[in-house]
C-alpha cells in the first residue's frame, strides 16, 4: 500500500524531534560530566593548594645568640634555616647566658651557650639539651685571656682584688678554679658580676675592677690597646675546660618535633659553611655587626662548632653539674640523662651521637 506524501512528511518531522531530543539529553549528560570533572579537579586543587601552604608555611623561631657568633648568623644570612622551612630571628644578648635566661620568659624560643648555664637553666625549668656544638680544645682555651691592672704581677697578688665576671656565666667557676690552684679562695677576692665584656672593659680601664676574663679576638684587641692593663694568663693555663650545648624548651620539643629536627639540620650545614667559606662569613659579619675581618678570620681558625653529642661533651656536663651542685648553685640535685634529649639529633645526624646517656 502507497505512502501518503502527507504521512511520509509527518513521519520525517517526527524522527527530527527524536533526534533533536537524543542530541539534548547527550549533550546534557556530557555537560553534567565536564561540571563534575571541573568541580572535582577544582576541589582537588584547593585542597592540594591548602595542603602545600600548610607544608610551606615557615615556623617562627626565635633564637638566642651573641654578635659574634657566626654560625647562626651566616645561617640567616645564607638561608639555610629558610631552607627547611624556619622562619629565624636572632635575638642578640651580650653573652650566651643571657640567651639562655631569656627561655624562661619566652623572648627565645632556643638558646646555646656552655655548661654552667645550661646546667643552671635546666635544673630550674621544662628545658632540655638536644645537642652539642662541641668541647674546649687546648686552642680554645687559648682565648680565654686573663687581663689585670699592670700592679698585678702575679696570681697571688690578686688577694683583696675586685674580680670581674659575667653574670650567670662560667666565670665565677673559672675564678674559683684558678684561684684554687694558686693557694686562694673566693673569700679571699671579691667577685663584681657585670652584664657583658665591653662593660667590664671600662671598669677594668677606670679601676673599678682589677682583673678580668675576656675571649673574641676582637675583644682581645681592646683590652690589649688599654692603657694601664696586661695579660696575665689564658684559660689554657688552668684545669678548665668548658663544653657548649643547645637546649630547647619541652613544650617546642613535644609540639613542633620537626622543627626542632629541622634546626640542627640548618645549624649542621651553617656550621660546615663557615669552616669551608672564612672569608664570606668574615664579610658577613663586617656587614651585619661591623666586627672587622680580621678578627673574624683569627676567630674562625680556632672554632671549635661541631653539632654532635660525644663521651667528651657528657663528662664535661657531668663534671660542671657536679661542681654546681656542691657549691649551692644547683639547688636542687636532678639526673642529667633526663634532660637530654637526643632523638632529633640522632634522626638527622646519626653519626653524630657517639654517647647515649
Amino acid at each position: 500500500m502507497a505512502t501518503s506524501p502527507k504521512t511520509k512528511a509527518k513521519t520525517v518531522l517526527s524522527l527530527f524531534w527524536l533526534f533533536t531530543a537524543l542530541l539534548l539529553v547527550l549533550s546534557g549528560c556530557g555537560s553534567a560530566k565536564e561540571g563534575a570533572q571541573a568541580a572535582a579537579k577544582a576541589a582537588g586543587a584547593g585542597s592540594a593548594g591548602v595542603q602545600d601552604r600548610q607544608e610551606q608555611a615557615p615556623v617562627k623561631l626565635n633564637i638566642a645568640d651573641i654578635s659574634t657568633n657566626p654560625v647562626l648568623r651566616t645561617a640567616v644570612s645564607k638561608g639555610f634555616f629558610e631552607k627547611y622551612g624556619i622562619e629565624a630571628k636572632l635575638v642578640t644578648f651580650a653573652t650566651p647566658a643571657e640567651g639562655i635566661n631569656s627561655l624562661f620568659i619566652k623572648q627565645a624560643d632556643i638558646a646555646w651557650g656552655a655548661d654552667f648555664p645550661i646546667l643552671n637553666a635546666v635544673s630550674k625549668g621544662e628545658f632540655a639539651i638536644i645537642a652539642s656544638t662541641g668541647t674546649s680544645t687546648e686552642q680554645n682555651a687559648k682565648q680565654w685571656k686573663l687581663f689585670v691592672r699592670d700592679e698585678i704581677g702575679k696570681p697571688e697578688d690578686l688577694k683583696g682584688k675586685k674580680l670581674s665576671f659575667l653574670r650567670g656565666t662560667f666565670l665565677s667557676y673559672l675564678w674559683d678554679e684558678y684561684l684554687a690552684e694558686h693557694g686562694l679562695a673566693l673569700d679571699d677576692v671579691k667577685l663584681i658580676g657585670q652584664g657583658g665584656s665591653d662593660e667590664a672593659y671600662i671598669a677594668l680601664k677606670k679601676g673599678e675592677v682589677d682583673a678580668v676574663w675576656v675571649s673574641g679576638a676582637a675583644m682581645v684587641a681592646k683590652f690589649e690597646a688599654a692603657e694601664g692593663v696586661r695579660q696575665l694568663t689564658d684559660m689554657s693555663q688552668t684545669k678548665v675546660r668548658i663544653g657548649s650545648q643547645i637546649v630547647a624548651p619541652e613544650a617546642l620539643i613535644r609540639e613542633r618535633p620537626e622543627a626542632v629536627a629541622n634546626f640542627l639540620r640548618a645549624l649542621d650545614e651553617a656550621s660546615r659553611f663557615v669552616k669551608e667559606n672564612p672569608q664570606e662569613v668574615a664579610d658577613i659579619l663586617y656587614k651585619e655587626v661591623k666586627q672587622p675581618r680580621e678578627s673574624t678570620l683569627k676567630d674562625l681558625e680556632v672554632l671549635n662548632w661541631n653539632v654532635d653529642f660525644t663521651e667528651a661533651a657528657y663528662e664535661s656536663l657531668t663534671r660542671q653539674k657536679k661542681y654546681m651542685v656542691e657549691n649551692g648553685i644547683i639547688e636542687k640535685d636532678f639526673e642529667l640523662k633526663d634532660k637530654i634529649k637526643l632523638e632529633f639529633l640522632r634522626e638527622v645526624l646519626p653519626d653524630r651521637v657517639t654517647l647515649t646517656p
